[in-house]
C-alpha cells in the first residue's frame, strides 16, 4: 500500500484522535491481499478487535478507518471489564467477489507475525467459517466454529447485552428496569436485531422494526405475529409517535444532525458501532433531554464471548459477565449526573482511566 497521506499520519500520531501504538500494512501479491492491522493500545493485556472486510474507495479511507476502530475497542475493552487492549484490522476488498481461502491464510500469517500482540475475530465482511481459516495460520484467532474449538456467532450474547443496557436506561429514567408496555424501536433486525426483538417480547414490549432487507423483516414479523409491527425505513421509524427506546442496530452514524432533532424516543439504545455521526452529538441528545446509553459499552456482549474463547469457551460464564452491562451502564448514567457531562463522556472517562491505571502500573 502506498500513497497514505501525511493527514492520516498526522491523524496517527497525534494523540486526541489517534495515540496507537502499531499499524501494519500488509500485503500479499499472490491472494491479492491488502490489509491494514492497527493496535490501538495493549496496556490491559493483548488488543482484540474483529476484522473488516470491506470495499474501500482509497487505502486512506482504509487506513483512518482501522485507526478509528482500534481507538474504539480500547474502550469497548475496558468498559467490559476484560484483560484485552483495543485492535483492529480492515482487509480491502469486495468480500463477495475478493475473498479466498489463500487471501485469508495469507492474512492469517500477518496476525501471527504480530506474536500475540493482536487477536483477531469477525466483523463486517468476515465469519464464522473465514476465522476458521484464518485459525489455520494463526492461534490467535477467535470467533471460530464449535467444531473448531470456538464458540461460533456472538450475536446472542451481543443482543443480551444491548437488552441489560435497555433495562439499566429504563431503572435510570423512568425508575423500574421492566420494559413491558414500553414502545421500542429497532432499526436493523439482522444477526444482532432479531435476537433483541425476542428479548423485548418476552417482555411484552411493543416492537417496531425497519430493515433494508425485507426477508429480514419477514422473518420477525412471521416469528412474533403479534406485538411487533413494521415501517417503510429509519427515516419513519425515527418519528414513530409514542416510542420510548429507539434502538439503532444497522450502520453507524444513526445519530446526526438530521436524526436527532426529529427523534421522538426518550431513549437510545442499540447493538451499531459507532452511532455518533460525530462530536457534539452526544450534547445534543443531552440538550433534547435524550437518554444514551454509550453503544460500545452495550454491545460488548460480542467481545465478551470472542475473549472467553480464549481460555475455553463457557456460555453461562459469558452470559453473567454480558449480564454485567445492566451495572456498568447504570454507573456510566451515574457518573454523568455527578459530573455534569454527557453518557457518552462518562463512558470514556471511566475507560481511561482503566486504562491509566494500567499503564501506571507496569
Amino acid at each position: 500500500m502506498t500513497d497514505v497521506s501525511d493527514g492520516v499520519l498526522h491523524t496517527l500520531f497525534r494523540s486526541e484522535q489517534g495515540g496507537h501504538e502499531q499499524v501494519v500494512l500488509c500485503q500479499d501479491r499472490a491472494s491479492g491481499l491488502k490489509a491494514v492491522i492497527a493496535l490501538h493500545s495493549t496496556a490491559l493485556g493483548p488488543a482484540l478487535g474483529g476484522t473488516r472486510f470491506y470495499p474501500y474507495a482509497t487505502e486512506e479511507e482504509a487506513v483512518a478507518d482501522a485507526l478509528n476502530l482500534a481507538r474504539g475497542m480500547s474502550y469497548k475493552n475496558a468498559m467490559a471489564g476484560l484483560d484485552h487492549g483495543g485492535g483492529k484490522a480492515v482487509i480491502i476488498g469486495d468480500p463477495g467477489t475478493d475473498k479466498s481461502e489463500e487471501l485469508l491464510l495469507a492474512y492469517g500469517r500477518f496476525v501471527a507475525s504480530l506474536g500475540g500482540r493482536y487477536v483477531t475475530a469477525c466483523d463486517v465482511g468476515t465469519y464464522v467459517a473465514d476465522m476458521d481459516v484464518v485459525a489455520r495460520e494463526c492461534r490467535w484467532t477467535t470467533g471460530r466454529s464449535p467444531e473448531n474449538g470456538g464458540a461460533g456467532d456472538s450475536s446472542v450474547l451481543t443482543a443480551f447485552g444491548v437488552y441489560q443496557g435497555m433495562r439499566a436506561s429504563a431503572q435510570h429514567l423512568w425508575g423500574d428496569p421492566s420494559l413491558r408496555g414500553r414502545r421500542i424501536g429497532v432499526a436493523g433486525v439482522g444477526k444482532v436485531g432479531h435476537h433483541l426483538v425476542d428479548h423485548l417480547r418476552k417482555e411484552s414490549a411493543e416492537v417496531v422494526i425497519t430493515d433494508v432487507r425485507e426477508d429480514a423483516v419477514r422473518r420477525v414479523l412471521d416469528r412474533h405475529p403479534q406485538g411487533v409491527t413494521a415501517v417503510a425505513d429509519t427515516e419513519a421509524l425515527i418519528r414513530t409517535e409514542g416510542l420510548d427506546v429507539y434502538a439503532p442496530c444497522a450502520l453507524g452514524g444513526a445519530l446526526n444532525d438530521d436524526s436527532v432533532p426529529v427523534l421522538t424516543a426518550a431513549v437510545v439504545c442499540g447493538a451499531a458501532n459507532n452511532q455518533l455521526a460525530h462530536p457534539g452529538v452526544e450534547k445534543d441528545l443531552a440538550d433534547r433531554g435524550i437518554l444514551y446509553a454509550p453503544d460500545y459499552v452495550v454491545n460488548a456482549g460480542g467481545v465478551i464471548q470472542v475473549a472467553d474463547e480464549l481460555h475455553g469457551f463457557d456460555f453461562d460464564r459469558c452470559r453473567a459477565k454480558a449480564a454485567k452491562i445492566f451495572d456498568t451502564t447504570l454507573a456510566i448514567f451515574a457518573r454523568a449526573k455527578s459530573d455534569g457531562i454527557p453518557p457518552a463522556a462518562a463512558a470514556d472517562r471511566i475507560a481511561e482511566q482503566r486504562m491509566a491505571e494500567a499503564r501506571a502500573s507496569r
